[in-house]
């Protein structure tokens, strides 16, 4: 694990201002700064785990709940028409911060394949 906080643990830690779509006990929910569609999310948890590729079997339930948060607030927002969910694994797949997190992206057309 980093000797440092990220950027994600400092605004879980409310020590960097976010705009916060949602939170529980488990994770947080919250605008991206760069946004790459109309409405994009990051859904964190709250547990450091660096990468999916890095995540233990224990934190299955936690995977799992990441999903449906993010399907939740799709519900919430209405996103019938579509969304994304994505999942970046290391440097080459766009990872800019080690802790693991959801992309939900909507409001636009998503074109395939993606990147």
């Amino acid at each position: 694990m980093p000797d440092e906080k990220t950027i994600f643990e400092k605004i879980i830690d409310r020590e960097i201002p976010a705009q916060i779509e949602f939170e529980d006990d488990r994770c947080i929910a919250i605008h991206d700064l760069n946004p790459q569609a109309p409405l994009h999310l990051l859904i964190i948890p709250k547990k450091l785990i660096l990468r999916v590729g890095e995540a233990d079997d224990e934190d299955e339930a936690l995977l799992g709940h990441l999903l449906l948060v993010a399907r939740d607030i799709a519900k919430k927002r209405e996103l019938a028409q579509g969304f994304r969910i994505a999942i970046n694994n290391g440097f080459h797949a766009g990872e800019s911060v080690p802790h693991l997190h959801v992309h939900l992206l909507a409001g636009r057309h998503m074109t395939w394949p993606p990147g």
